[in-house]
Order: C-alpha cells, then structure tokens, then sequence
C-alpha cells in the first residue's frame, strides 16, 4: 500500500544541500562539567550525516512556500515504520509542533513534507544572538512543555526530545517560537509495559530507556531536564567517554552544577532542573505542572547571562 498522501514531485524544487538530518549518533554537545568540558557549540554546528533520513529546504512551486522535506531511506526504515510517525503527524495540530503538510514516495525514499521553521535550529539560533539569558530559556523552555502538555494530553510520548529536534520560527511580529520536530521515536501509550529501544547517543535518554524498563510520558520530561541543564550551561550533565559510561552517569544520577558553568544562574533556575531529573519516573511532574513553575513565568527572569551559548532575542509563542 501506498502512503497515504502524494504529491507530485515537480510541484517541490528543492535545494541540494541539506538542512538537518537524524545523526547515526546524537552529535556531542559538551563534555560532563567535571570532565573539564567543551564548549557545546563546535559540534552542533557542524553538518550532520543522516543514518534514516535527510531533510531538505524545498520551495513548492504552487504557494511559493518554503518547506522541509525529510527524506527517509527505504533501505534503513521500514515502511509500517515510517506510517507510524505519519499517522501520528497527522493527528497533531498545535503552534509548537511542526506540521505536517503532505507526503510522496520516490524510487530510495519516504518523503514528508513539512512545515519550514525558517529560523534553523535552536542553539544555531541563540548562537547567533549573543548573550542568553535565563529569562529567555525559561521562555523557550515554556514552548516546548506547552508541546509536551499537548502530546501527553493526547496520551503521546515523543521519547526524543534534545536540541536537535527543537527548532525555531519567527512570528509576524518576528518574535521567536520554538517548535517540536521528528516524531520518529513517537508512540501512542496505550499500555503501561512499553519497552522503547534505546538508539544513538544516550545523551538525552532516561534512566527508564536506558535500563530497558517500561517509559512513560514523563519519559519526555526527565529529556528536557537534561536539555534545560544544556542550554543554562554550555555542559552536558551525564555525556561521557562512552556511551557505557554515559548511561552509567544516568542511572546513577550522576550530575552537579559546577560553578565554573552554572555562575549566575539562579537557584530556582537549578531547582527545575533536579525537578525533571528524577530517576522514578512517577516523581517526575507532568508538564501541566512545570508550566506553573514559578520560575516558568513569563518576566520572573532577572536578565543575568548564563551558559555558554549566547542570545539576545525575544521570545513569544504560547500554546493552546
């Protein structure tokens, strides 16, 4: 059977370079803070190898839209695999979620075509900004547990959340939205016994997936915990030598908050952090209540620069 959705190829003209694709391993971030890290920007920077897919910028010649089209290798994924992700795309609707606009297949490749976050990836983006502050990561961070909040509600883990899949657009008023993309790990929880298959890097994975134990939504939190830690510090809190190492940093919740990289942040800024990072999955909050955190909140910020990575952008969004 054929995907449900086609297009015609020649309706799409598309770039020849890429502009993001699924890494065989999740690339570095930075080193653990207690290993003498590095910085976190060199390797995100850089250009990504797809293992499963490539994503490509495309202009469609009918609306003259920019979109995303994700090639995924036939000869990698299985069909039943990829119809997954697209019966989920499908059902989703939501300001911080990529939409999914419509699907074709070639002779190599299941082809998505996607919504265009015209502002690249989100530590690209703060890169490019200058100074970040915590004020604006906690705004950043409130798009993405509004996604969150939204998934869950629907019974849906996404049980890939890392930088690389957190990417920005710009609002008429050229205001920063961040958005939750690749929805190739995505499952619908209708049972509590199911095992996900650890893949790439565990950089980001929880204690749960590492071990091989049931996931759960919140699964999804303890992953944006890490990535709060990431963004407020240039450092990656369990990454390691090895991947052995990294999941054994994991399981023994083996992470601190060095002075060398966390000066300026906020205590409440490192409290959200240990909130996610909960090795039982049970005393983890569901993202309807981080998103009352006060530190959350819009303005309670108090401009101080941290990490890093830099920024100077607003942010807007809000989700529904």
């Amino acid at each position: 059977a054929h995907l449900p959705f086609r297009v015609r190829r020649e309706r799409l003209r598309c770039d020849k370079a890429q502009i993001r694709a699924k890494p065989t391993d999740t690339p570095r971030t930075a080193r653990r803070p207690t290993g003498g890290g590095r910085s976190v920007l060199s390797a995100l920077l850089s250009p990504v190898l797809g293992r499963f897919s490539v994503v490509k910028r495309c202009d469609h010649r009918g609306t003259k839209r920019a979109v995303a089209v994700k090639h995924v290798n036939k000869k990698l994924m299985r069909r039943d695999r990829v119809t997954q992700e697209l019966n989920l795309l499908q059902r989703l609707q939501h300001p911080h979620i990529v939409t999914l606009i419509d699907t074709y297949e070639t002779p190599s490749s299941y082809a998505l075509v996607l919504e265009m976050a015209d502002q690249g990836r989100l530590l690209d983006y703060i890169v490019s900004w200058g100074n970040l502050t915590e004020e604006k990561v906690a705004c950043y961070l409130r798009n993405v547990l509004e996604a969150l909040h939204y998934l869950h509600n629907c019974r849906i883990a996404h049980l890939d959340i890392k930088p690389e899949n957190l990417l920005v657009s710009h609002t008429a008023s050229g205001q920063p939205i961040v958005k939750l993309t690749d929805f190739g790990d995505a499952v619908q929880l209708n049972s509590a016994h199911y095992v996900h298959p650890l893949l790439g890097s565990p950089e980001f994975a929880s204690p749960e997936l590492v071990l091989g134990e049931p996931v759960s939504l919140t699964s999804d939190l303890w992953s944006l915990g890490v990535v709060t830690y990431v963004l407020l510090s240039g450092a990656s809190p369990f990454l390691d030598e090895s991947a052995e190492e990294t999941c054994l940093n994991i399981c023994r919740l083996d992470f601190s908050f060095p002075r060398d990289y966390f000066q300026g942040v906020s205590q409440a800024a490192r409290d959200f952090v240990c909130l996610l990072l909960k090795t039982d999955p049970g005393r983890r909050p569901p993202a309807g209540l981080c998103l009352q955190e006060p530190w959350l909140q819009a303005g309670q910020g108090d401009g101080r620069t941290v990490g890093a990575l830099g920024g100077s952008a607003e942010c807007g969004g809000g989700g529904r």
